[in-house]
């Protein structure tokens, strides 16, 4: 039940509002796999603002496989930075 609270947290704090078509939103997979990331990197900036991906993109190297290959599924990064899945133990 904690995990599924922690998902939901995580949608609602990346305004997981699918509805809308704003230029430049990101995908709700992408969010999903990118949160714990953004909260240990980039939560100073608002979720869907220039600075959060300004923020992803200049700690580049230290995000999460998971995270990674959302944003390559996605075409928001190149398949060159697509990385291997790590099974969790």
């Amino acid at each position: 039940m904690t995990k599924i609270r922690t998902i939901l947290a995580a949608a609602v704090a990346f305004g997981a509002l699918t509805a809308t078509t704003q230029a430049g939103a990101v995908s709700l997979a992408v969010k999903m796999a990118c949160a714990s990331d953004y909260y240990a990197h980039c939560s100073q900036h608002d979720p869907d603002s220039p600075g959060v991906r300004k923020c992803m993109r200049a700690v580049g190297k230290n995000l999460s496989s998971r995270c990674i290959n959302a944003l390559v599924a996605a075409g928001e990064a190149p398949q060159s930075k697509a990385r291997p899945q790590v099974a969790a133990k």
